[in-house]
This record gives C-alpha cells, sequence and structure tokens, in this order.
C-alpha cells in the first residue's frame, strides 16, 4: 500500500513539474490531507504512516528536479509553510513546529526530513499540488492557472493542480508568450 501510494504521489509530482515548466530553484506547494487519502472525511484521521508515504514521493521527484517544496500546514496553523530555510532567506520565520493533529502529517514529516527547516506565514509558490481539498490557492503566485492532471488520485483522494503565469497588464494578449515567467 504504502509503496503505492509513493509512487502515485511521484507521479503527480513529476506531471506539476513538467507542465508547469518549473525550473530549478522554483517552489512547488502542496497540501495534503492523509485522512481524504485513506478515505475518510478531510480532518478526521491524521496518518503519520501515509504522510511519510506520500512525502517520499514528492520530496524524492522534486530534488531530482531541484525543486523546492513548501508543505501546507492544516487550518489549526492558519496554513502555514514549512520549507528549507535556503529557500526563503529573507522571509519572517514564524516559531511553530508542526505535529499531527496541529499542523497536518504532511507538514510535520516535511519538518522532520528538511536539511534546514523553517515555518513562515505564507509563500508564493510557481505550482502547486492540493490532495484531498486543502485549498493551496493562498500561497500561489498570481495569476493562478488549473491543471487537470492525469495523476490526479493519490489513495482516495483527488489530487488538483496549478501552475502560475505572468500578471497580464496592458497590451493584447496575442503579445503573451507562455515561456517567460
Amino acid at each position: 500500500m504504502f509503496e503505492e501510494l509513493t509512487k502515485q504521489a511521484a507521479l503527480a509530482t513529476q506531471e506539476i513539474i513538467e507542465v508547469g515548466k518549473l525550473k530549478k530553484g522554483q517552489i512547488l506547494v502542496v497540501g495534503c490531507s492523509t485522512s481524504e487519502i485513506c478515505g475518510d472525511k478531510i480532518g478526521t484521521n491524521s496518518n503519520l504512516d501515509v504522510a511519510k508515504a506520500v512525502f517520499k514521493g514528492i520530496y524524492e521527484t522534486a530534488q531530482t528536479n531541484g525543486i523546492f517544496i513548501a508543505a501546507q500546514c492544516c487550518e489549526h496553523l492558519n496554513r502555514a509553510i514549512v520549507i528549507e530555510r535556503e529557500a526563503v532567506p529573507f522571509h519572517e520565520i514564524v516559531n511553530v513546529v508542526p505535529v499531527p493533529k496541529a499542523g497536518g502529517s504532511l507538514a510535520t514529516t516535511a519538518y522532520a526530513t528538511f536539511r534546514e527547516p523553517v515555518a513562515v506565514e505564507e509563500i508564493k509558490a510557481d505550482a502547486g499540488i492540493d490532495i484531498g481539498g486543502t485549498l493551496i490557492g493562498m500561497h500561489l503566485k498570481k495569476v493562478a492557472v488549473p491543471v487537470r492532471l492525469t495523476n490526479n488520485t493519490i489513495g482516495s483522494a483527488f489530487v488538483a493542480g496549478a501552475r502560475t503565469r505572468a500578471k497580464f497588464i496592458g497590451g493584447e494578449r496575442a503579445n503573451y508568450n507562455d515561456d517567460l515567467k
């Protein structure tokens, strides 16, 4: 079971990295309900073992591509972000350590895994994956563009993706170049 969760997470992560055209050093925000992965209602069955399996697939895939992971905490910690200090050298750090029932199992796993984990109140990520309806939109750069992933489930949870693009400011859409970010 855990190997399959790791594989599903890795495939979804690789897909959003490719579709979002993420480059080395960019940030991928991840929200995850392990309850939903297990087939339960969000927030009712936090599972650290499931989080470890899912995080492994996400983290290894991101590291291979040089992408930073920003793990979103649950609402008990106001959806704070756990991330490597290196990714946010000038952000204001908040003093919190997530635990499974206050922060969530994925954020707890990220905090235990990162070399130098820190928590920040918000981030402006380049892309994201939302596992189980955790609402990651507040942590994406403007303008967020939905991505319909072909790898759109992890366990019983639906996985939604998003990439971002630069805002249109004046001019015509015909002048927009999607490769410029």
